[in-house]
């Protein structure tokens, strides 16, 4: 008698193996660009320093972007008052609060400077800035200048809006204006997907 057996198994495995994450970041980040001009237009000086996005303007603009539903920019630029020395800028500065600067306001216009931005790149890193209409200061005092900030509130020396951005001058640090100079700011600011 033949006594034929036959066992058969069937295994089937599966592994995922992801091999990098997948993540999406951007990048916020811009440019101050200060040009200081004497009396007879020549070109004194000029100053270009990266600025800090502090958290009040990050939070605008993810709010503004996200969830706003009408809403129309409307920035100025502000010079911030030197020495530098004790300049300093945060991330948790507001206008109402930020004890590391303070605001120069020896200039003759009545209200901060517009900044009048144009049209955003279509690009990695999407591009806008205001180079077509800088915004424009009146000087009328001797002063010493540290950096700029950008708001959406006009009030020359006010307290109140949003601070979107603040920057303090590079290497060689503060500059000297003198009544009668004009300084003129453009403000470049870029995203980027890191």
């Amino acid at each position: 008698m033949l006594d034929n057996k036959a066992k058969s198994n069937d295994l089937v495995g599966a592994a995922l193996v992801l091999a990098k994450p997948v993540t999406e970041n951007v990048g916020a980040g811009g440019v101050y660009t200060i040009q200081c001009f004497d009396k007879d237009g020549k070109l004194k000086w000029e100053a270009k320093s990266h600025n800090l996005v502090v958290n009040v303007g990050l939070q605008d603009m993810n709010t503004q972007y996200f969830k706003g539903s009408s809403y129309t920019a409307a920035w100025y630029v502000g010079l911030v008052t030197g020495p530098g020395s004790g300049t300093t800028f945060a991330a948790a500065d507001t206008m109402s609060s930020h004890a590391g600067w303070t605001e120069n306001v020896g200039y003759s216009n009545a209200t901060r400077p517009a900044a009048t931005f144009g049209t955003a790149t279509t690009a990695d890193p999407s591009v806008i800035d205001n180079s077509a209409s800088p915004a424009s200061f009146s000087i009328n005092a001797t002063s010493t200048i540290a950096g700029a900030f950008l708001v959406n509130n006009s009030t020359k020396g006010g307290t109140t809006g949003t601070l979107f951005s603040a920057s303090d001058f590079q290497s060689p640090g503060d500059r000297s204006v003198v009544s009668a100079d004009t300084l003129n700011v453009t403000c470049t600011f870029s995203l980027d997907a890191v």
